[in-house]
Parts: structure tokens; C-alpha cells; sequence
């Protein structure tokens, strides 16, 4: 263990202080790793997610318990993805929705197309924040009862 972790942080040239900071850890926990004590699965998936590697590459023996957290990893880091490209298509939704209502009461204040344009396009991104934030953990948790369910039927584990 003390290999890989101080190897990676070398790699990057970073302090343990660094690394404590960016993993949100102590000090002093990072020093108990790169000292070959046992560490925690919290531990090791902050560690893994500073690193960007998985956490079964930061041990030596195989924990069973890694894959899992390995892939509880990827699906936040694919979860903060989708929720920067919402932010960003909402800023952009809602500067060009001002730079329009903008023009439209320079040039024709009586007129109020705008609202159709930032009704529609907020309309859009409401319904994809609702997938995002909450159909999507629906339909999820949905799959894995509905695979689990077929695993008995069948007779298969899981």
C-alpha cells in the first residue's frame, strides 16, 4: 500500500499536507497509509478519487468490498458530470434569455416574444433536471430490484 499512495503523490509532486487537503484527510491519516497501516474503504476511495485510478489499484491484495466502491466512484463521478453540463446549459438558457428580453424591450416593449423562448427552454431544462435529480435514481433502483427479483425466479445469484 505505502508504495502505491506515496508513489502516486511523488508522481505528483504533492506535500502530504497537499494531499490531505485535496482528499479531505488528515495529515496524519495519510502518513498512517504511506506507513503500511491498514486503512479504512472511506479512506481508500478518497485516496482513489484524488488519484483518479480505482481503489483496487491503490492495494496490494484484492478487497471484494473495492469493486464495489469502484463503481459507486464512477457512478458519482458520471453523476457531477451530468449535473456541470445541466449548470451550464442553464447559465447559457438564462444569459441568452436576458439578452433577448433585453432587446425585445429596447426595440419593441409592446411585444413579449421572449416569454415563449424562455418559457419553452425553461420548460426543457425543468424536465431534464427532474431526469437527472430524480427519474433516473427511480428507474435505477427499479433495475435492481427487477434483476434481483429475476435472480431468484431463476434460481442465480447475483
Amino acid at each position: 500500500m505505502e508504495n502505491k499512495v506515496k508513489k502516486l503523490r511523488l508522481e505528483r509532486a504533492w506535500s502530504q499536507e497537499q494531499l490531505a487537503q485535496l482528499s479531505s484527510l488528515s495529515v496524519r491519516t495519510i502518513q498512517r497509509v504511506e506507513n503500511n497501516e491498514v486503512p479504512s474503504l472511506e479512506t481508500l476511495s478518497a485516496l482513489a478519487s484524488v488519484f483518479n485510478v480505482s481503489v483496487s489499484d491503490l492495494v496490494s491484495e484484492p478487497i471484494i468490498e473495492s469493486n464495489e466502491l469502484d463503481n459507486r466512484i464512477d457512478e458519482a463521478r458520471k453523476q457531477v458530470k451530468d449535473e456541470i453540463k445541466l449548470l451550464k446549459k442553464i447559465i447559457v438558457a438564462i444569459i441568452v434569455c436576458s439578452i433577448m428580453y433585453i432587446i425585445n424591450y429596447i426595440y419593441s416593449p409592446h411585444l413579449n416574444w421572449p416569454i415563449w423562448v424562455i418559457t419553452i427552454w425553461g420548460g426543457i431544462l425543468f424536465i431534464r433536471s427532474l431526469k437527472l435529480f430524480l427519474l433516473d435514481k427511480i428507474f435505477f433502483k427499479w433495475q435492481k430490484n427487477r434483476l434481483i427479483s429475476l435472480a431468484k425466479k431463476n434460481g442465480t445469484i447475483l
